[in-house]
């Protein structure tokens, strides 16, 4: 009788990869789609200013911007995008404070925004019941470089 030869079939210890990076791709799509939209407030351009960050925190702010036309938009607002009046901002302060005290209030003027309309939104938020009023900036280069880029 003839002898066989058989052959031992070895084992694969491979990893395939190609799934993960299907995966992968799919995901770095799906963040680089939804991050524009992540954005709150309408945008403006605010001053630079030398301050320090407040502390993170959980909940979100309600955010009062002013653009420089004098408009006013409040990101927890029915719609964002469209401008609301001061005696609206009174009203979602309130309202905001009612679900939660330790709401952060800001207000984000554009820096070609007139002042005046920046203090008013300011006012309006303490007139919600805000004991404190925060103003966003952009963060300064360094103190004493104004001019430089």
């Amino acid at each position: 009788m003839a002898r066989r030869t058989r052959r031992a079939r070895r084992m694969v210890a491979e990893i395939n990869v190609v799934p993960y990076i299907d995966v992968m791709l799919v995901l770095l799509v799906i963040f680089m789609v939804t991050a524009p939209m992540l954005q709150q407030g309408v945008e403006v351009e605010p001053p630079q200013a030398s301050a320090s960050a407040l502390e993170d925190t959980d909940e979100p702010p309600l955010l009062i911007s002013v653009n420089r036309d004098g408009e006013y938009f409040v990101n927890q607002a029915d719609n964002p995008e469209a401008p609301v009046s001061l005696a609206t901002i009174t009203e979602l302060v309130a309202a905001a404070r009612q679900v939660d005290p330790e709401t952060p209030i800001l207000v984000k003027g554009d820096r070609a925004a007139n002042y005046e309309n920046v203090m008013r939104a300011m006012v309006a938020a303490q007139q919600g019941g805000a004991p404190k009023v925060g103003l966003v900036t952009d963060p300064d280069a360094a103190p004493g470089n104004e001019g430089e880029q």
